[in-house]
């Protein structure tokens, strides 16, 4: 895709008058700009932070730490 045709946003259904799109653009860097600059993104798990008991194994030895 070349820089010409490139686009940073894609009407999905109806057409959208260029007015119209300058608006949602507007609103889009407001928001952005809005965002304070110190809050990172918060890091997403990619594992439960609870366990299924269905899934551990059945015996755990006396002197384990999880039983």
């Amino acid at each position: 895709m070349s820089n010409a045709t490139a686009t940073l946003l894609k009407v999905e259904k109806g057409n959208a008058e260029p007015e119209e799109l300058a608006a949602i653009t507007a609103i889009l860097l407001a928001r952005a700009a809005a965002t304070p600059e110190g809050v990172t993104a918060v890091a997403v798990r990619s594992q439960a932070g609870w366990r299924r008991l269905e899934r551990t194994p059945g015996f755990r030895g006396p002197r384990s730490w999880q039983g």
